[in-house]
């Protein structure tokens, strides 16, 4: 039997308690039924996960996961706030919209150029081993090496053009990081 839950519209005490709680996460005992409800929108249905749609971690427990659906009627989100774009005078990046912009040009990047170039500017001026940048962009189950991270900055660097390329800085020996022009 599958263990399909719906949601009705929470209640305040609920909403006051999911706010506080939606960015924390704990290991729940095996019998314990974690509080998903409460971090859910109304009208969202959670059904837990097939074992095989989960990772696999060596030497660890097997994970536990939920999908979540929630119904396509459900009012768009309010557009953007422009100033939830970040980045500098040079490179503006909008997570929202998924752009990048150099000087006001649209720049026309792949979803990991758009990943690693959005990290990058989020934190500049702070090195990041190539370890990092691969377990960030790429994810934990990633399989390659820092090649992978080095050829997308080779082109990253050449869709900034050869004025800009230098706003990002290899760091010998180490790894990346992203300097502003001031």
């Amino acid at each position: 039997m599958t263990n399909v839950r719906s949601l009705s519209a929470p209640s305040s005490a609920s909403a006051a308690l999911s706010h506080a709680h939606r960015h924390r996460l704990r290991a729940v005992a095996p019998d314990e039924v974690p509080p998903v409800a409460e971090l859910l929108h109304s009208g969202a249905t959670w059904l837990p996960a097939p074992p095989s749609a989960l990772p696999v971690l060596p030497g660890q427990p097997p994970m536990v996961g939920y999908l979540v659906l929630v119904p396509a009627e459900r009012p768009a989100e309010p557009a953007a706030d422009p100033a939830a774009a970040h980045g500098d005078e040079l490179v503006r990046i909008d997570p929202e919209q998924r752009t990048a912009r150099l000087e006001g040009r649209l720049l026309d990047l792949t979803y990991l150029e758009f990943e690693l170039l959005a990290h990058l500017v989020t934190h500049p001026h702070r090195v990041h081993t190539r370890d990092q940048l691969v377990t960030t962009v790429w994810g934990y189950g990633h399989v390659g090496d820092g090649r992978t991270v080095d050829v997308h900055v080779a082109r990253l660097r050449r869709k900034l053009g050869a004025e800009h390329r230098g706003t990002i800085v290899t760091v010998r020996r180490v790894g990346y990081k992203y300097v502003p022009t001031t």
